[in-house]
């Protein structure tokens, strides 16, 4: 392995290496702080060891220990997105190979940025407040003095006291409750993870929690409003879960839940070890959307068991879980349908070349390169399972994983000599080649895409739901993209889509909220509450923006988009709600 050092983190990596955690938090809703002492058992790189860094960012410190005794500490100058080190000196001397039990006694932040906590009114049944934590890629720091880089890995055990009418989970087994000796009103969790996973895995969310069974290793968490529907829109995370491990190898972490977090979650998922965490926009009543938790369970080997070393190497997480993503597409449907999802990766990567900056060009470039890779080379997915199995437990960077291509393809070198790798690799734009892609289900979406274009007033009369009867949710999804992409339509013709298709509906919220901005932007009054109703109803940043967005665009109806944001703010993340008012120009 390749010496470490990452320009994410302070911790001393050459020095030695966290390989246990143990936590021990009390979660304070009132002050908004988890209270925690941290007890890191450290093994010792190079000889006459006595200091160590680690990352902190706005923790409180108030004692540190090594094997027991008191050991002197200071934190260090705070770098804006690095936090503080916390430079410890141990009160004796050690060798390389022995190992160290570094306790540390502190307090989060109100502002932990990866803690949110909501409010009653932020969660769906309205009564509890609520925590999650989001520490991907550098704010598990905020939670956890620690070495938090992706290129140390090590397992933990946590108790966790919380109010006794609220649930904790983490991102590991769980381990039996107690009642708290401490407080009567209280009760502890607690939890093992004995796989070893880098610090951006570590997960808490503590809420009014109720969970079904929805495979023999697997369970659906949620709040009770909407437990028995995810049940429902899961019900295949088992069949997914083997499908995944008959191309990836057996699946190493035991159990795989599913948390639905509050409407207010902003992201899709994070694929948080043991217990994957989903927004529940993606709860569409006929499992049209389950596909987010395919991707979450291919992180389970790639990102999960096999990491990226450093950030810079974060295409090697995505790329390889698309690509297996994809695959479980194919297993479970059609390579049809894998082809199709790779035509909008590809468009998916033309916008954000738009929008991106130069690194995530870097990240989405590579992340494509492998896609188009098994164009060139048929029996790619066998290289991505020995990959697998090479790198399992550790961290790995973009030049061992492509001289592990070379060594796995002794005999097809010259194929991949062929590559542009710095085309690839190093420069920004769209990739050098562009895969050709089976078009067959994407056809059938352009074509109707193109009927209401060129329709005429008398033309409507032809338009039947028969039409969208015969696309599957993916393409009624690009169905709905592609209208989006045209100049407004006329009222007339978003009138009678709604007519003959019934569009309003629809519950898959990626068809809604497509369908709700081209009616808006055909100037459609009766879907303006309809589509303000979508904005703050959920809170993932991927819709409510643009819905906001398109409504103040609207000028008769500019004053209600801002008059609605202002009084659903406090239901919306802090994040989504400072976007949100950006985009509306709201000062302050």
């Amino acid at each position: 392995m390749t010496p470490v050092s990452d320009p994410s983190s302070f911790s001393s990596l050459s020095k030695c290496a966290t390989k246990h955690l143990n936590l021990i938090y009390h979660v304070d809703f009132d002050r908004h702080v988890l209270k925690g002492k941290v007890a890191l058992t450290v093994e010792v790189l190079e000889d006459k060891f006595s200091s160590l860094t680690l990352d902190s960012k706005d923790l409180k410190i108030f004692k540190v220990s090594a094997n027991g005794q008191a050991a002197q500490f200071a934190l260090g100058t705070k770098h804006k997105f690095k936090g503080s080190p916390l430079e410890i000196t141990l009160p004796f001397e050690l060798s390389r190979g022995q190992h160290v039990i570094v306790e540390i006694e502190y307090e989060t932040s109100p502002s932990a940025t990866a803690l949110q906590w909501l409010t009653p009114k932020q969660t769906a049944g309205k009564k509890h407040p609520y925590l999650f934590s989001q520490c991907q890629a550098t704010h598990c720091r905020t939670m956890v003095p620690c070495q938090d880089t992706p290129s140390v890995k090590h397992t933990y055990y946590a108790q966790v006291s919380v109010p006794r009418e609220l649930v904790a989970l983490m991102s590991a087994l769980r381990d039996g409750q107690e009642p708290d000796p401490s407080d009567s009103s209280r009760v502890i969790y607690r939890f093992r993870q004995p796989v070893s996973m880098p610090s951006y895995l570590i997960a808490i969310v503590v809420g009014a929690l109720e969970s079904r069974e929805i495979g023999p290793r697997s369970r659906v968490w949620s709040e009770k409003e909407c437990v028995d529907e995810a049940a429902f829109e899961f019900s295949e995370t088992e069949t997914m879960l083997k499908t995944a491990e008959s191309l990836a190898g057996p699946y190493v972490w035991s159990q795989y839940d599913v948390l639905v977090l509050p409407p207010s979650f902003p992201y899709g998922g994070m694929e948080n070890p043991c217990l994957t965490f989903v927004t529940p926009t993606v709860l569409a009543g006929d499992r049209s959307l389950a596909g987010v938790i395919a991707h979450e369970i291919s992180h389970s080997w790639t990102g999960n068991l096999v990491t990226n070393r450093t950030w810079e190497h974060f295409w090697l997480n995505e790329g390889h879980t698309v690509y297996i993503e994809r695959m479980i597409a194919r297993c479970m449907e059609s390579e049809q349908l894998r082809q199709f999802k790779g035509i909008g990766g590809w468009k998916e990567l033309q916008e954000s070349e738009i929008t991106a900056d130069y690194s995530q060009i870097l990240v989405n470039h590579a992340n494509y390169a492998l896609l188009s890779l098994p164009l060139i080379i048929e029996v790619f997915m066998g290289f991505v399972k020995s990959y697998i199995q090479l790198f399992a437990y550790g961290s790995v960077t973009t030049e061992e994983w492509k001289n592990y291509l070379f060594t796995y393809f002794k005999d097809k070198v010259d194929i991949l000599n062929k590559v542009d790798w710095n085309g690839w690799m190093h420069t920004p734009g769209m990739p050098p080649v562009k895969p050709q892609y089976d078009t067959t289900m994407a056809d059938a979406c352009t074509a109707l895409c193109q009927r209401w274009v060129k329709a005429k007033e008398e033309d409507l009369a032809s338009f039947t739901e028969a039409d969208v009867k015969k696309l599957n949710s993916p393409q009624l999804i690009e169905f709905m993209a592609l209208l989006l992409q045209e100049e407004p339509f006329l009222l007339s013709h978003v009138k009678k889509m709604q007519e003959v298709y019934q569009l309003n509906s629809v519950k898959n919220a990626e068809v809604r909220f497509r369908w709700l901005r081209i009616c808006v932007k055909a100037h459609w009054e009766e879907a303006v509450p309809l589509a303000l109703k979508m904005a703050t109803e959920q809170g993932r940043m991927k819709f409510t923006r643009p819905l906001f967005k398109e409504v103040y665009n609207f000028s008769k109806y500019s004053d209600e988009a801002v008059k609605t944001f202002k009084e659903h703010r406090g239901a919306l993340h802090p994040v989504t709600a400072m976007l949100v008012a950006k985009d509306l120009k709201i000062d302050g």
